[in-house]
């Protein structure tokens, strides 16, 4: 039984890093698609309740202001972490989500990676670097979710 979180800032490659995953064959959840999270940014805790009560092995990704309230249904808690100009890089290239692209956002970016990203890291039993490949990080998250 191993339900892990994968969490970070906007382009941190969390969408990148879920998608290998489902392709090793994870049941996997990206909380950023799908009605996961309601208007005002946070996740529909019913729904995350019931995914995780249902599911004994689940990957879910995402950022979002009440994750802290379900961190004691995970057995592990990622942070991926990057540094500010990486990650401002990355949002201005990916096809995947518009988000980013702007000033504006990439301010939003900025301060969310000074204000937010200490208390994810202060939730997280573990913290990966986003630079390195994604396959790398993948084997990471592999055998975590293996162990029993």
């Amino acid at each position: 039984m191993t339900r892990i979180l994968i969490t970070g800032m906007s382009g941190t490659g969390k969408t990148t890093l879920l998608d290998e995953l489902a392709r090793r064959g994870h049941h996997t959840v990206d909380t950023d698609y799908d009605g996961w999270t309601q208007p005002d940014g946070t996740w529909h805790e019913q729904r995350m309740s019931d995914l995780l009560a249902g599911h004994s092995d689940v990957i879910v990704s995402g950022t979002v202001e009440n994750q802290g309230k379900f961190y004691n249904r995970f057995e592990h808690v990622v942070l991926l972490t990057a540094p500010l100009g990486v990650l401002i890089e990355r949002v201005t290239r990916r096809t995947n989500n518009p988000y980013g692209r702007t000033p504006e956002q990439q301010a939003e970016i900025a301060y969310y990676a000074q204000s937010v990203e200490p208390l994810l890291r202060a939730g997280a039993t573990l913290e990966l670097d986003a630079r390195q490949p994604v396959v790398d990080l993948a084997a990471v998250i592999d055998d975590l979710a293996n162990r029993r």
